[in-house]
């Protein structure tokens, strides 16, 4: 606070480049510590002073971390607007805090789905949300949809183009990080501005990644704070902490996964047991996949697939995607059933055994949505075995896609081999299955509030009991069918 009454209101370089940057949908962050969060009340305050009549919302998940990360505290909005409150230029009224230009900033909460509509009738110019992966994308495209010009006043100069406009900040992981990853990162340059469809909201796009270096007051008020940073024990959760790595997912459900279950196709051979397994959705994405069983030990594009392995090479998922052919997070193509089989014989329905998550065998006064699909040519489905979890003693589907994904000791210095692959044309796997979370009520399940459509897909064909066909003798000829000969012998037939 200057001896005149004004507000010092500082910022880092970064926070700067955000505030000032022409993007009207920003998304900042990344690492922890990078200064997010007084970047947000820095922006509402400075804003609300400069334009009368603005209409600020603040938004974080849950109300208790509301208060405590933007109310409260030696830094909260409390403290930076002790001075006004006392001169009447400022009334803070519960979650309410008015200017007096006739500027107001709501301070705001939204935990779960149906609260959204709270939010109904607002009439947002600048929207503001702390921690955005704590939020599902309906909650964030229904807020954005809040976002507009009706009301906002004349603008000074220099703001001019910049309203209404979003800024959001958030660390990897949690259960929307499938979807803000997809939105912000995957796509685009950092820092690079990108006009969106209107369908993505028809704004300025832009990621600001900020770490901790480039908020250098973290450093001067808690100078240990990255020790204890470093010190948080899983790799994981340091890499997405302190580099901003959207790659590295705490809390996934799925940790085995890595690189090495991701491959480049190749030609499966005819004989390989083939299985088609599918999760029906018409509002909700469904996803289908085409397997192949290893019939021997197989050496292909430098990987080693083992006997009994499971490939996946070909996927078909339903989901919604906008005009830049980016996935649309839960969003489905409501195609009927009949649509849905008719596109499935396209693909192909060569297959050993198809198995189809066991609501779509339920008849309500006519034929099943199973049924429907086969009538228009899709593959005989049977009832896939849906246990999630372990219960009587037998495995849980989690538990067989986890064991493969982990695989077995073959004896080798490579260690363990996985049992599970796909095609890196698999992409809608790739994008969800890491990322997913553990449910937070139960820890052994993961949260089916995010994008699992795939991995339950995935599940029901760990589950099918996928078997290994028996290679074909050909009696006619000693030749390798791998096109390997060998003169000494048959030291290339597999076992």
């Amino acid at each position: 606070m200057s001896q005149s009454g004004s507000l010092e209101l500082a910022l880092h370089k970064r926070q700067g480049d955000a505030l000032l940057s022409e993007a009207t949908e920003i998304l900042y962050g990344g690492a922890a510590g990078g200064g997010k969060s007084h970047l947000m009340r820095v922006a509402a305050v400075l804003w609300c002073s400069a334009i009368a009549g603005l209409q600020v919302y603040l938004f974080r998940r849950v109300r208790e971390d509301l208060v405590k990360n933007h109310i409260e505290g030696p830094k909260g909005l409390r403290a930076i607007l002790a001075f006004w409150e006392r001169k009447g230029f400022v009334k803070i009224v519960e979650d309410e805090i008015r200017f007096w230009n006739g500027s107001k900033i709501y301070l705001c909460h939204c935990k779960d789905e149906k609260d959204r509509f709270k939010y109904l009738g607002a009439e947002i110019h600048v929207l503001l949300i702390d921690e955005l992966t704590t939020f599902t994308e309906v909650i964030y495209r229904f807020l954005r949809g809040r976002v507009r010009a009706v009301g906002l006043p004349e603008l000074p100069p220099e703001y001019a183009g910049k309203f209404p406009r979003i800024i959001s900040g958030s660390n990897p992981g949690n259960i929307g990080h499938i979807w803000v990853k997809t939105a912000f990162i995957d796509l685009y340059e950092p820092m690079s501005i990108n006009p969106m469809p209107d369908e993505e909201g028809g704004m300025l796009r832009q990621y600001i990644p900020a770490r901790l270096d480039d908020n250098p007051s973290m450093a001067q008020d808690d100078p240990n704070y990255i020790k204890r940073l470093r010190g948080l024990g899983s790799k994981a959760l340091i890499d997405a902490m302190e580099k901003g790595d959207w790659n590295v997912i705490e809390g996934a459900y799925f940790e085995e996964w890595s690189d090495q279950h991701v491959i480049d196709p190749f030609d499966i051979p005819e004989h390989w047991m083939k299985l088609i397994s599918g999760d029906w959705g018409s509002a909700k994405p469904f996803s289908f996949g085409w397997w192949a069983i290893a019939s021997e030990d197989t050496f292909v594009n430098g990987i080693w697939i083992p006997q009994g392995a499971m490939v996946r090479y070909q996927e078909w998922y339903g989901a919604k995607r906008n005009d830049l052919g980016v996935t649309i997070a839960n969003k489905g193509l409501k195609l009927t059933a009949e649509e849905v089989g008719k596109g499935l014989k396209l693909r192909g329905n060569d297959c050993d055994r198809a198995v189809l998550d066991p609501a779509a065998f339920a008849e309500d006064g006519g034929p099943s949505i199973a049924e429907r699909m086969r009538g228009a040519g899709g593959p005989f489905f049977q009832r896939a075995d849906n246990k999630r979890v372990p219960s009587g003693g037998a495995m849980g589907g989690w538990d067989q896609m986890r064991a493969r994904l982990k695989g077995e000791d073959f004896g080798d210095p490579v260690g363990n081999r996985p049992m599970i692959y796909c095609f890196n044309t698999c992409k809608d796997s790739i994008r969800t299955i890491p990322a997913l979370q553990h449910d937070g009520t139960r820890p052994e399940d993961l949260d089916s509030d995010m994008e699992d459509h795939a991995a339950d897909e995935w599940r029901y064909a760990c589950m099918a009991r996928p078997y290994v066909r028996e290679i074909p003798k050909d009696e006619t000829s000693d030749k390798d069918p791998y096109g390997f000969d060998d003169e000494e012998g048959d030291d290339w037939k597999t076992t």
